[in-house]
């Protein structure tokens, strides 16, 4: 499964690519550092045009407090796109903030799960989440003309 994921830090980036990785269904995560380079990735601009090398992603995982473009505004982009709308995207964030909460669910985000400090906690989260959206979840089929 691609999986896209949008994270600024980097401590929480490690974290995260390390338990997704030491499941079977993490083996194709990508990683980009702001909203700017999340949208580049979706629209296949720039660097990301290679669809060998950036893959239409099956999940999203969506941080808030990203620089240049924000969370909510990349997921605003996305469920605003008819081409990238059925991408299920989780927001995956340090804030447990009911404001942001209720946005992103506005913006039809498809889950919201705040990021638990505690390691374990955090490894017990990433497998659940794994096992949820990659076993048990049917996902939509790729749109007609989507290459990649």
């Amino acid at each position: 499964m691609n999986i896209l994921y949008v994270e600024d830090n980097d401590d929480h980036a490690e974290l995260a690519l390390r338990s997704m990785t030491e499941q079977p269904w993490g083996e194709a995560v990508h990683r980009v550092c702001d909203g700017e380079q999340a949208l580049d990735y979706l629209m296949r601009r720039g660097q990301y045009a290679d669809t060998a090398t950036s893959p239409r992603p099956e999940l999203i995982l969506l941080d808030l407090r990203l620089p240049r473009i924000d969370g909510l505004e990349v997921l605003r982009r996305i469920k605003s796109d008819d081409a990238l709308r059925r991408i299920p995207v989780v927001v995956l964030t340090t804030s447990d903030a009911d404001k942001d909460i209720a946005r992103a669910y506005d913006l039809h985000a498809n889950s919201y799960l705040v990021k638990p400090i505690e390691l374990e906690r955090f490894q017990a989260l990433m497998n659940d989440l794994g096992l949820f959206w990659m076993a048990w979840n049917e996902r939509p089929r790729q749109p007609e003309g989507w290459v990649g």
